[in-house]
């Protein structure tokens, strides 16, 4: 009896299976992970990331070349910007959206929010004199677990596994990133008292949480334009008077000339963009994925900072950028639910009880009637 051998050249059943098995499982995460959404996502999410870019960089070149440190005076300016732009589109607005209309009914909540705007934002630019930048880039994260936690109770939010996978993921590329500062050297410039730096650090991170919750529920529930005026109103008034108490001195110091206001310009062209452009990219995603995406500002500056701040190259800067984005697009690639606020079990109240006594007799009399015919 002649045993007839397979082909040598065709693979067995199996491997076909396991072949296909692999290429259909590599085609769903493809379908999942380069979907359109999140490719839109990540291409605003690093726009975001050039304009706090931005603001650095001139910062930096202020406070190194010329000598000049007042990021009260940087932050009353760009609130200025918000107030003639936003705040001035509010007073135009007919019925709730009128500026008058939100002032009666919102304004000791905005108070609180443009308070806590304000200061996180001089909080964090004020510990750069006490600490180091290595603590900085560290402790800022602090930010993302207090924002998800605020998601969570205030916004309902609930993330799945793979959201804090992702979180995790961007967090270690956050800390690749600081340990090739650390090689590098930057890490050199230790503040007078880092205790009193890196606590303003966490409070400016936790603070920032608080704005970019409340940014979300209200560019998602009530206007883009709401919340922009709002904080433009409100924070040119705090600033304004912190900056009159605080950076006084500092601000006659100056020695002005072009260049100088050149820089004010830029940065204040830099933080009007990143205040008008993040309610926008908070619309299609949440404040959480938003404040990961912007974890690469940090590289950017570093790239610029090559050519004008002499830093030295590392290969581990691109390896912390691209675990940052591979954890940043995992977050992306699932949504997060919403839970909805727990409802009362007990049934509403919708009429008194005659019309139902009412339509209950009407339904046995027809009852009756029908059973005699």
């Amino acid at each position: 009896m002649e045993v007839v051998s397979p082909s040598s050249g065709a693979p067995p059943p199996q491997a076909q299976g396991a072949r296909g098995a692999v290429a259909g499982l590599l085609r769903r995460i493809k379908g999942k992970l380069f979907t359109w959404n999140i490719l839109k996502t990540i291409a605003l999410g690093q726009m975001l990331s050039l304009c706090i870019c931005g603001t650095a960089i001139t910062s930096q070149y202020l406070a190194e070349k010329y000598k000049v440190n007042a990021p009260m005076l940087q932050s009353f300016i760009n609130y200025c910007l918000l107030l003639l732009t936003y705040t001035v589109m509010l007073v135009f607005q007919s019925g709730s959206d009128n500026l008058l209309y939100i002032l009666k009914r919102k304004w000791w909540k905005y108070i609180l929010l443009g308070l806590a705007d304000v200061e996180a934002n001089y909080l964090i630019i004020r510990a750069y004199q006490y600490t180091t930048l290595t603590s900085v880039q560290l402790l800022d994260c602090f930010g993302i677990p207090v924002l998800m936690a605020l998601s969570w109770f205030i916004l309902y939010a609930r993330y799945r596994v793979i959201h804090f996978i992702a979180v995790a993921v961007c967090l270690l590329g956050v800390g690749t990133m600081v340990g090739a500062d650390i090689l590098a050297g930057r890490e050199d410039s230790s503040g007078s008292d880092v205790l009193i730096g890196d606590i303003m650090v966490l409070l400016g991170a936790s603070l920032y949480a608080i704005s970019n919750v409340c940014e979300e529920y209200i560019v998602k529930k009530l206007s883009r334009q709401e919340f922009l005026g709002m904080v433009g109103l409100f924070g040119t008034i705090i600033s304004g008077i912190q900056l009159l108490l605080v950076e006084y001195k500092d601000i006659a110091n100056i020695h002005w000339d072009w260049k100088i206001a050149l820089l004010f310009v830029a940065f204040a062209i830099c933080m009007f963009c990143l205040y008008s452009f993040m309610p926008l990219v908070i619309q299609v995603t949440s404040a959480t994925s938003v404040n990961l995406g912007i974890l690469t500002a940090d590289l950017y500056s570093l790239f610029f900072g090559l050519f004008l701040f002499g830093y030295k190259f590392s290969g581990l800067y691109i390896l912390s950028f691209t675990i940052i984005m591979v954890g940043f697009i995992l977050f992306c690639s699932t949504p997060t639910r919403t839970a909805e606020p727990a409802e009362s079990s007990v049934p509403p109240v919708t009429s008194i009880g005659i019309d139902n006594l009412a339509l209950k007799l009407e339904e046995n009399l027809q009852e009756t009637h029908s059973a005699v015919l």
